[in-house]
């Protein structure tokens, strides 16, 4: 069978993280498209900034979230996870998202050590959604990438 993975958002960290920890898994699998991959600090602290909390209130949410879960945001790092995917990948991404920054989804991007990949950026709008609904208004893109790894 042949197999190719699309993971969205945190989704596409839970990859990573999986990636990392059982390259094995990963045999055979051919190619990942990853649309809105998120970094839980980054979004988190843009949520808060949102709803009028100040940023340096972060270390508290982060307190809460160690007391609740045992993981803060330092373990979940998908950009570092992103230096173990070994296959052909995909991300996409709006850029002006108001709950994520540009640069956490490129340093993702930069940090895949495969030559195989591609970053596209989605223009004109600020709405997070609009990301995920890329692959419904113009699947061409994916369909295509996933054509190619596929065959």
């Amino acid at each position: 069978m042949k197999v190719g993975l699309f993971s969205r958002c945190l989704g596409a960290s839970s990859t990573f993280s999986a990636m990392t920890r059982f390259p094995e898994a990963f045999d055979g699998v051919r190619c990942l498209v990853a649309p809105q991959p998120v970094t839980m600090k980054t979004i988190m602290g843009r949520r808060l900034t949102l709803i009028g909390i100040p940023a340096e209130r972060l270390d508290d949410l982060e307190e809460r979230l160690v007391a609740r879960t045992g993981i803060g945001f330092a373990p979940r790092a998908p950009r570092e996870w992103a230096r173990n995917v070994r296959v052909p990948t995909f991300l996409y991404g709006v850029r002006d998202d108001v709950l994520t920054e540009p640069a956490d989804v490129q340093a993702m991007f930069d940090n895949i050590p495969t030559q195989d990949k591609k970053l596209r950026w989605i223009e004109d709008t600020t709405r997070r959604w609009d990301g995920y609904l890329e692959f419904q208004r113009r699947p061409g893109p994916m369909l295509e990438w996933f054509e190619r790894h596929m065959a």
